[in-house]
């Protein structure tokens, strides 16, 4: 199972991008834990300038954008 983890306030674009986040894994087939990470200290640990910031197993795969599902689903997959 793929951790997600959505960095950001609460924005619209952060729910924009937890909704495309869903919605690639639910297409891909793939079973993930998705996270809001709203403290600001803890964005910050993933050392990202900007926000939504999207997270996977650990990894900052985007920021400061809001990717494609494509793109989201690649990051999943691999």
């Amino acid at each position: 199972m793929k951790t997600v983890k959505i960095l950001g306030p609460g924005c619209a674009n952060c729910r924009k991008l937890e909704a495309i986040a869903r919605d690639a894994a639910a297409s891909a087939g793939i079973e993930a834990e998705f996270i809001k990470v709203t403290d600001m200290n803890d964005i910050l640990a993933f050392d990202i300038l900007s926000t939504p910031g999207l997270v996977v197993d650990d990894k900052v795969v985007s920021s400061g954008r809001i990717p494609t599902q494509a793109e989201v689903k690649e990051w999943l997959a691999a």
